[in-house]
């Protein structure tokens, strides 16, 4: 990832391969998983009409807040702003980044406010952030699903930059740099544990609607580096075939503990995962999507993300498919269809996470130039009944709206507001 959120996605969305790949799409699945679903969420609460989101990145401050060591008042003004962004463009919830890196945009017990709110990590900003959000967003008609990052602690990989209580200083051990970052190890146990219990912190504490992840499980693959995890390999992956079914297996814990845990804190919470837009290739499994992707999840990143699906562990999947329609490596009408055909039968919402940032972006190609492929995205995305909405990459490109390609969107698709189920 650079230096930004906004930057992470412009990565994986280059991420285009050169593999040959054939056409497949997703097996269907029967209603079982939907089942176990439903039983686990005793019953759940009813999904939005039509899920219509943005995601509201605060890793370097991306959308919000604008700069660090704004008056509290500010920062409260800032965000309540984009909260009526996404009323006027008939939106109904927002993905709030609530613990970018192994830090905390609430009073968390476990980890130290973000520095992102004051410059300074560990300093209180005089405010709660998340319980803010929480009953603005409410008080506005959208729902309010907070969005935690599991395993980045830092955006660089020097531990004494890293305020004196933090978890991964007192504890070394768990921390492994790589790629110019520092990274949570997912392989032991204990940091397994401890990355949900401060996720679910939050969740205990506030009426967030759902628990949200990215992308990002193992980090994305540096060429020439090594992620350095012989030693809890070594102690706990002799069961396993090689080192990536057991990093696969280190990922499936996660979802399916958190899974199961976020029901026991909160009935009615939603877990929802947004994942890099392609599981792996045709080329690499007959499973697999008609594309040729340089990213496949299941490889590169140790999370089997239809897997998730197929078992019923998340209650949606939000998949970023960031590429315009045609493109031969990765085509957006030929994921849709992937992912359309994965959930089929799971009782999983699927929604769809758009690229707004992308639009009238001169470094983009040609389609992006066209202030309506967004809006193509949504009408093709209609041909398929699984499909249960949207979500827009991101709010600071929801406010500028470069070339109009938002306002083109509502104006074509959302002639009236449809609001959340709170």
């Amino acid at each position: 990832m650079g230096r930004t959120g906004m930057a992470r996605r412009a990565f994986v969305v280059g991420a285009a391969g050169t593999a040959a790949a054939m056409a497949a799409a997703g097996d269907a699945v029967a209603s079982p998983a939907a089942g176990l679903r439903r039983a686990r969420r005793g019953g759940g609460r009813a999904e939005p009409a039509e899920m219509r989101g943005l995601w509201i990145a605060t890793v370097s401050g991306v959308d919000w807040p604008s700069k660090a060591g704004l008056t509290a008042a500010a920062q409260k003004a800032e965000l309540i702003a984009l909260l009526d962004r996404a009323v006027e463009l008939r939106l109904n919830a927002v993905v709030f980044q609530v613990r970018p890196t192994a830090d905390a945009l609430w009073p968390s017990p476990h980890e130290p406010w973000s520095a992102v709110l004051t410059g300074v990590q560990g300093k209180d900003p005089g405010w709660d952030p998340l319980g803010t959000a929480v009953r603005e967003a409410h008080a506005r008609g959208l729902e309010l699903h907070a969005w935690f990052n599991p395993y980045r602690v830092a955006n660089h990989t020097d531990p004494s930059r890293l305020v004196a209580s933090h978890p991964a200083r007192r504890h070394p051990d768990w921390v492994l740099p790589y790629g110019g970052k520092l990274y949570y190890n997912p392989g032991l146990p204990e940091v397994r544990r401890f990355v949900q219990d401060a996720m679910l912190d939050a969740v205990r504490r506030y009426a967030v609607d759902a628990v949200h992840w990215d992308d990002y499980f193992y980090p994305y693959p540096v060429a020439g580096e090594r992620f350095a995890d012989d030693d809890a390999y070594e102690r706990y992956g002799a069961d396993f075939a090689d080192r990536a079914a057991w990093r696969r297996d280190n990922t499936d814990r996660l979802v399916r503990e958190m899974s199961e845990r976020i029901q026991e804190v909160r009935k009615g919470v939603r877990f929802g995962v947004s994942p890099f837009g392609v599981w792996r290739n045709a080329s690499t499994d007959p499973l697999g999507s008609d594309s040729r992707a340089g990213v496949e999840t299941y490889d590169d990143l140790h999370a089997d993300t239809r897997k998730w699906v197929k078992k019923g562990w998340i209650d949606y999947i939000c998949p970023q498919l960031y590429w315009h329609i045609g493109l031969a490596s990765a085509d957006y009408r030929k994921l849709v269809a992937w992912w359309s055909g994965t959930v089929r039968g799971t009782g999983v919402a699927l929604y769809v996470g758009e690229a707004l940032y992308k639009a009238g972006d001169p470094a983009q190609p040609a389609a992006w130039q066209d202030r309506a492929e967004l809006s193509r995205h949504l009408t093709l995305a209609k041909e398929h009944a699984e499909v249960g909405g949207h979500v827009f990459f991101s709010a600071k490109s929801a406010v500028r709206d470069r070339i109009g390609a938002m306002a083109q969107v509502v104006a074509d698709h959302y002639p009236s507001r449809v609001r959340a189920r709170n």
